[in-house]
């Protein structure tokens, strides 16, 4: 009974860590995404302030944000049971363009 318990246990915390995961990965492209916008002018405000306030009303936290022209790239991170989780995202034209 016990290993059923400890093993059940397991799987559903892999569960959410995969969830925590995507959660993570979909606050990125999220905030690439505002800071392209505010980049290119189609939402007022400064890049990188604008992916912060995404990625917080996303429940993570924005690690980094650099702005190369018309290109964002951010990093997100969430912690899950005492480990990071990070997710990075790119967003702006297509590459090579």
């Amino acid at each position: 009974m016990a290993s059923l318990l400890a093993a059940t246990s397991l799987v559903v915390s892999l569960a959410v860590a995969y969830g925590v995961k995507h959660r993570v990965a979909n606050a990125a492209d999220a905030a690439a995404l505002a800071a392209a916008d505010t980049v290119s002018g189609f939402v007022s405000g400064y890049p990188c302030t604008t992916a912060e306030k995404v990625a917080r009303l996303n429940g993570v936290e924005l690690r980094s944000c650099a702005i190369d022209g018309t290109e964002s790239f951010v990093s997100t991170r969430s912690v899950y049971l005492g480990f990071e989780v990070v997710a990075v995202a790119r967003a702006g034209p297509p590459e090579g363009r």
